[in-house]
């Protein structure tokens, strides 16, 4: 069986996302930001008439911030329940998964921290890991953004 996956980078990094999982691909634009709001939260963002939490996947990752460019998205998804834009430095492309060519993330490098990996692909010689947007988002992160989105 096949999945596909949507392949972004943040930094170097590629990573993916099950396509059947995201709901949009969108340029970022016009975030506001909110005072005292968890760590990883840049702001909220008006799409389409629904208010999102934008989340940054490079301070998800311990990497700086850089400024926002026209290669600069936001991945539309839900995670523990909770619709939120994750921001990325790009999308790349759209490629399909075949389930021999996927492998487990290495048990080594699994820790409390990189819980959201669940499997690594080779797709043409590069090493791309793929994500659970269930796991992204800890579970005091998930209650603190399910919070700041109904207190709006």
């Amino acid at each position: 069986m096949a999945t596909q996956q949507i392949i972004f980078k943040v930094n170097e990094g590629e990573y993916g996302l099950d396509v059947s999982q995201v709901n949009a691909i969108e340029t970022l634009s016009d975030v506001v930001p909110v005072p005292n709001a968890a760590n990883h939260i840049l702001g909220i963002m008006n799409l389409r008439g629904e208010v999102l939490p934008v989340y940054s996947l490079r301070t998800k990752f311990s990497l700086q911030e850089i400024p926002v460019n026209e290669q600069t998205k936001i991945i539309v998804t839900k995670s523990n329940g909770v619709t939120i834009a994750f921001k990325v430095d790009e999308v790349k492309e759209i490629i399909e998964c075949e389930d021999a060519k996927l492998a487990d993330f290495p048990s080594i490098a699994r820790t409390p921290e990189t819980a959201y990996v669940d499997k690594v692909v080779n797709h043409n010689g590069r090493l791309i890991l793929l994500l659970n947007q269930d796991k992204l988002l800890k579970e005091s992160e998930a209650e603190a953004i399910s919070q700041l989105v109904s207190d709006m």
